[in-house]
């Protein structure tokens, strides 16, 4: 999703924002330390990937409409995406302040198979990815067609997810 969205939408950066531990939902399965160390693994060599360690802080909210906020904040002048997939914008109107996540960030959807893609948010095609994370954590699918070697090694070497 991130290279399509670099690509299509000749973005300069994405921006990595891990989740913490949000109020609203039941915490990750590995620890934000785990979950860290793979975003880093997975990002290595590409320079237009950053990583935001914000909401992995203590207090924050978790959500994406604060963090929005703030990002807004510290860069008024610059146009925000929002990348998510389609199974995620399908429950976009139950999230906190939708409305206001739009007024600050494009939303840009990505397909996902059984999952429509209607609405104002701007669609970027891509060939779909017919796992979710979900599958990749309770072993449905192989760890190593999934992710990168070095996150598929690091999952194996600290017994994550099995």
């Amino acid at each position: 999703m991130a290279r399509a969205a670099l690509d299509r939408l000749k973005l300069d950066r994405v921006l990595w924002i891990p989740t913490g531990r949000p109020n609203y939902r039941q915490g990750a399965i590995a620890s934000a330390g785990d979950r860290l160390a793979m975003l880093k693994l997975a990002l290595a060599g590409e320079p237009r990937y950053e990583i935001d360690e914000r909401e992995l802080r203590p207090g924050a909210s978790g959500y994406t409409v604060d963090t929005l906020r703030a990002l807004h904040g510290e860069m008024p002048q610059a146009e925000l995406y929002l990348l998510i997939g389609a199974d995620q914008y399908e429950k976009f109107g139950e999230w906190r302040s939708p409305e206001e996540i739009e007024r600050l960030a494009e939303l840009v959807v990505f397909p996902r198979p059984g999952f429509r893609t209607h609405g104002s948010a701007l669609v970027v095609p891509m060939p779909p990815m017919p796992h979710a994370a979900s599958d990749i954590r309770t072993a449905e699918v192989d760890l190593k067609t999934q992710v990168p070697a070095a996150v598929a090694n690091y999952i194996v070497r600290k017994g994550l997810y099995r």
